[in-house]
């Protein structure tokens, strides 16, 4: 039996098109009106042209009329064979519809959304009848694309830099006004926020040999952000990717971080009633956080980004660890694989528009140097891969010497190294903490607890 096929029109409104054309043929400032317009907005190939001509002219404070703007019609070769003059009378007629340009720009922007949905629904589903990727890629490349899609961000064309530096103007006024909204993200110790802050979009390398607080040191700045509020009030949601640690082990380390009782207490059940008044304030303290933990141990770049965009304040993102990690594309290459993944999260930081520290192991120590520890790590020393020093907004290498048996400590309590060896919005440098191992807590020096 013959298929039935029904032909349809792509959705698009030329009267919408006609009619802001023409209004801002007679008043070009009306532009100012539709800034979220963009050429490839319009349907028809010859109001694309007329509206991109139109654009340049108003930015280059020309004079737009009638006759002006034909001048520079003629000298486009894709609307060589158009009756212009009629045409653009007919679009200046149209303008008498226009009473709100700002709405006709809406209806072109949603039909322009309507085809692109379209067009990747189409993509999405040639995706599936295919199968070249495994089921789960698939279903995280689709809601990839529809996400982009619902926020804009599926784009086609160039952006003016005009539009850019308008942007940043904004932006600009706003540090100005209100220096603290715009840093970044705080780690809440006071010297590293000296040296940097965790910007939107940052990809934030946390190095360290084992055993120097990785893991510890990314939950110590997790927990600071998630106690503290944003400024409507509501708890920034910060989320753990635990591929090493089970939820409870983390939790546990969260627990004796936060109450300050020591974890070999905990291990072992040695609890106190005092000990257990601590962990049930600290318990309240932590469940008024968003703090949330996922310990899947096989999640891919893909799987995170389809959980992460489904919140709605996020505030920063954790991993734990790099090497543990795989790519959706499968190579034999371990440099290469790394290299895919870094990338992949430097993009997916950038799209959700978070922080997002990367904890990640360093190369053991050469047999050549004379003593275990006596060399500070560089990023060199960050393994598998230079991808990730490329890729990394900021890496941060956690050192102890006190790990080693050296005596390097402040009143007795040792003083662990973060050395911000790479800073891409300033400077790099040195920041001292103090340990308290048996707590699983960095602090700043100036801060200091006594053992119960």
């Amino acid at each position: 039996m013959a298929e039935n096929l029904t032909i349809r029109q792509m959705p698009y409104s030329l009267e919408a098109e006609q009619a802001l054309l023409g209004a801002v043929i007679s008043d070009a400032e009306k532009l100012n009106e539709v800034p979220f317009l963009k050429t490839s907005d319009f349907y028809l190939s010859q109001h694309q042209t007329i509206y991109s001509i139109l654009a340049d002219m108003y930015r280059q404070s020309k004079r737009i009329d009638m006759v002006t703007l034909l001048d520079e019609l003629g000298k486009t070769e894709s609307l060589k064979g158009t009756d212009l003059v009629k045409y653009i009378k007919l679009l200046v007629e149209s303008a008498a519809f226009s009473t709100n340009i700002e709405e006709h720009g809406k209806i072109i922007r949603d039909k322009a959304v309507l085809r692109t949905l379209i067009d990747v629904s189409q993509g999405i589903t040639e995706d599936a009848y295919s199968a070249v990727e495994d089921v789960d890629t698939i279903v995280g490349n689709a809601e990839q694309r529809i996400y982009d899609i619902s926020n804009s961000k599926y784009t086609e064309g160039f952006s003016h830099i005009s539009e850019a530096i308008k942007e940043d103007l904004d932006i600009l006024d706003r540090r100005a006004n209100d220096p603290e909204s715009l840093m970044g993200v705080s780690s809440h110790y006071k010297e590293l926020d000296n040296i940097m802050r965790f910007g939107k979009g940052d990809l934030i390398i946390v190095g360290g040999r084992p055993g120097m607080g990785k893991t510890t040191f990314a939950m110590n700045i997790g927990t600071n952000v998630a106690k503290t509020p944003l400024k409507d009030g509501a708890m920034p949601e910060v989320v753990v990717f635990s591929l090493e640690m089970t939820k409870q082990q983390l939790a546990e380390r969260i627990l004796s971080s936060e109450a300050l009782v020591d974890s070999n207490s905990l291990m072992k059940g040695s609890i106190t009633t005092e000990m257990w008044k601590k962990l049930a304030d600290a318990a309240g303290r932590l469940s008024k956080t968003q703090l949330l933990i996922d310990e899947s141990s096989n999640i891919t770049v893909t799987e995170m980004k389809a959980k992460l965009r489904r919140l709605k304040n996020l505030g920063l993102v954790i991993i734990d660890y790099l090497q543990l990690m795989h790519s959706e594309r499968h190579t034999d290459n371990r440099v290469l694989e790394i290299g895919n993944i870094t990338r992949d999260l430097k993009l997916m930081a950038k799209d959700l528009g978070v922080p997002v520290i990367l904890c990640s192991q360093l190369r053991r120590e050469s047999s050549t140097t004379s003593k275990p520890g006596e060399r500070m790590p560089q990023i060199s020393d960050l393994r598998d891969s230079g991808a990730i020093e490329q890729d990394a907004d900021a890496v941060i290498l956690l050192h102890r010497d006190d790990y080693y048996g050296a005596n390097d400590s402040d009143g007795g309590i040792p003083v662990a190294k973060a050395i911000v060896a790479k800073n891409r919005h300033g400077a790099p440098g040195t920041v001292s903490l103090s340990w308290y191992g048996s707590y699983f807590k960095f602090v700043s020096v100036e801060t200091r607890y006594e053992d119960k």
